[in-house]
């Protein structure tokens, strides 16, 4: 038996989660947000709507965008986008060890 969750940040609607998160990385990795959307078989609307539901609660951008032309158009994280998967993969590592911890001291 193991402890399962889901944390997200909220602030009068989901701000944050897994789903934003694995987009990001993902945007990172492969330099397009259409293509991150394609890696998690997931449409681009869809995929640009949430990263822009994000932007809008959290108040900043998270990805900078750069349409067609002869170099192909792509997307990359901004700086405080950076900063931000930095802060959250710390906090979820937090919320593991935490929880971790306390399912261990009433379960085992």
């Amino acid at each position: 038996m193991r402890v399962m969750y889901r944390v997200w940040l909220d602030n009068k609607g989901k701000v944050f989660g897994e789903g934003p998160y694995r987009l990001l990385k993902g945007v990172e990795k492969l330099g397009s947000l259409h293509q991150a959307a394609i890696e998690m078989k997931m449409s681009y609307r869809k995929a640009w709507l949430t990263i822009n539901t994000c932007e809008e609660r959290l108040g900043f951008a998270l990805i900078e965008r750069q349409t067609g032309g002869t170099s192909g158009g792509g997307s990359h994280l901004t700086i405080k986008g950076k900063n931000f998967i930095k802060r959250y993969e710390r906090f979820r590592k937090d919320v593991q060890e935490g929880l971790e911890r306390t399912y261990k001291k009433h379960f085992r």
